[in-house]
């Protein structure tokens, strides 16, 4: 307020005012300041292993028997892989022992792959997202390159414990612990020893102690795993001891080392925005968009770059100008985004399919008959069909019905038995949120001559093979519900249900026939009698063979008849 009588008192007392409020205000910024600060005393960086570690879980690690499976996958899984990769038919051993019940036990694996060079060895099996796999479209049982570092991580974080690792490798031995450094994401190697390995014998051996684990005989335990390896992958001899000393070998039905998967380029409709354009700063050979779209991409031809010059010029509306003679690493995301809907109105030549390797409609007849040794087996394989516009998959079906097919609970009841599989890797977990799973369900059974699926003796065995599959988790036990693949699964199923259908058919027509044999059989020998005493000659003896005789031919070409 002014000091003396003057005529702006109101003016003056605003201004008091909102000086009081500005002050106010500075000290309640300073206040703001300080918490701020405080909050973020806090803010630190995470490594992936830190994520993993505290989100085990999503790697499968849920629960003390799908603990010890997933362990048993995971390394399962990388050794096929590694073999065929190598062209070498694997021979793998499992063997689980027990060191405290129900809760910590030991799990030793041994293949005849190539083994794993020491440059690359900590990485492989001590650092999460390293690998060969994640960057490669091409087809392969891992994706991520996180399964076996996130064996080491939860043999480390139950037991205290690293892995012991033994990998021959042309003419080296190498011997050593594997552990991952959690902070830094990063292998720790220690005790390593390095030998010559005159006889050049090649493979890995890998063993490790876990802790929050149990075994168990169950439809999801490792001993159910590692039959349905074998069921996938007839080129493979395997063995389970398990803690009880029992071994179980199931030995290869086919000698053939499957093919080596074909490494593809991406087909320009299954991408993303951010696909093309860190692809695009990452190139650094291509002179211009242009080429870098005709190198790096299938079915993208002179062509039809120059078709998408005729949409990117800068006069068909909602699409931003691009320059093809730019730089790739000068794309902007502008630029990625109008790539993006100039591709979706151009008519594209589906994708190469030769990248996906099947089973085979032989090999999977021949392993279901080896070792469910069903009455009937129905196979088939459709042919490869795109998701999300550009991603190659081909399913592959089959139904086993009769002798061991389907499922036995401890009671003995037989039930159905939904047999999962992605690119022949077994899918024990998370059943019910799987479109494998659901495509099947979905099936009108009651059309194909079965009244109750749920408890018939019949397995249903499904295999999605692709470069990319689309799991619902890093865990990799389900499939997405896809719209194209799950339509695919149910068609392959409805397909070999079809043929199962014709079969039990027969065999109803063929039970129909002999109810009816039997009922005239029944009255031959009195209509034998009969006939003798109305004609007043004869045996009845030699009446009742004959007219068997006649009822047994006349049936048996019927049923010749009906089979022809």
């Amino acid at each position: 307020m002014c000091s003396t009588n003057c005529n702006y008192l109101p003016y003056c007392f605003l201004n008091s005012i909102y000086k009081n409020k500005n002050a106010t205000k500075k000290s309640n910024v300073i206040l703001m300041a300080d918490k701020t600060d405080k909050i973020f005393t806090n803010f630190k960086e995470h490594s992936v292993a830190e994520f993993f570690k505290k989100n085990k879980q999503m790697l499968g690690f849920a629960g003390k028997v799908r603990s010890l499976t997933t362990i048993v996958h995971e390394y399962v899984t990388n050794s096929i892989d590694a073999c065929e990769e190598g062209g070498i038919l694997p021979e793998i051993t499992v063997r689980i022992a027990e060191i405290s019940k129900n809760e910590r036990y030991t799990v030793a694996i041994q293949d005849n792959g190539p083994g794993i060079p020491k440059k690359h060895l900590g990485k492989a099996l001590g650092q999460m997202l390293a690998g060969t796999k994640f960057h490669r479209y091409a087809q392969q049982r891992g994706q991520q390159g996180i399964g076996a570092a996130g064996c080491t991580m939860f043999a480390q974080i139950t037991t205290g414990k690293p892995v012991k690792v033994v990998s021959e490798y042309r003419d080296k031995r190498l011997m050593c612990k594997v552990g991952v450094d959690i902070k830094t994401n990063s292998p720790d190697i220690t005790d390593e020893i390095e030998e010559e390995n005159p006889q050049k014998a090649h493979g890995l051996f890998i063993e490790g102690e876990f802790g929050e684990c149990k075994y168990e005989r169950s439809a999801q335990s490792p001993s159910e795993y590692i039959k349905r390896i074998a069921l996938a992958n007839p080129h493979v001899t395997i063995s389970l001891t398990e803690p009880s000393g029992e071994t179980t070998t199931y030995t290869r039905s086919s000698e053939i080392v499957p093919a080596k998967p074909k490494e593809v380029l991406p087909h320009p409709l299954g991408l993303g925005v951010s696909d093309i354009v860190e692809m695009a700063h990452r190139d650094a050979k291509s002179r211009s968009i242009s080429k870098f779209l005709q190198s790096g991409f299938q079915r993208v031809s002179s062509a039809r770059v120059d078709e998408l010059k005729g949409l990117l010029d800068g006069r068909t509306e909602g699409l931003a100008p691009i320059d093809f003679e730019k730089k790739p690493p000068e794309m902007t995301w502008g630029e990625g985004e109008a790539l993006i809907k100039a591709f979706a109105m151009v008519k594209w030549i589906a994708p190469a399919a030769d990248c996906i390797r099947p089973i085979g409609a032989e090999q999977i007849q021949a392993s279901l008959a080896n070792i469910l040794a069903p009455e009937f087996i129905a196979v088939t394989e459709r042919p490869p069909k795109i998701y999300k516009g550009g991603i190659p998959f081909l399913v592959e079906a089959a139904i086993a019905w009769g002798g061991q097919a389907g499922r036995r609970s401890s009671t003995n009841e037989i039930g159905s038995d939904i047999i999962r599989y992605a690119n022949a890797a077994p899918l024990l977990f998370d059943t019910s949120g799987c479109s494998i799973t659901q495509a099947v369900k979905d099936v009108d059974w009651k059309r194909y001559k079965m009244k109750n699926f749920e408890e018939e003796a019949i397995s249903v065995f499904v295999n999605v093979a692709s470069v990319h599959v689309p799991y619902t988790s890093a865990g990799k036990q389900a499939l997405s519900q896809e719209e194209e693949v799950y339509q695919e699964i149910k068609n392959a199923v409805m397909e070999a249900a079809r043929r199962l259908q014709l079969h039990l058919s027969g065999i109803n027509k063929e039970r129909d026939q002999e109810l009816r044999r039997s009922a005239i059989l029944r009255y031959v020998q009195q209509l034998s009698k009969d006939v003798v005493d109305l004609a007043g000659k004869g045996k009845a003896d030699e009446v009742n063979a004959k007219l068997q005789n006649l009822i047994e031919t006349k049936y048996k070409s019927h049923i010749m008849g009906e089979d022809a």
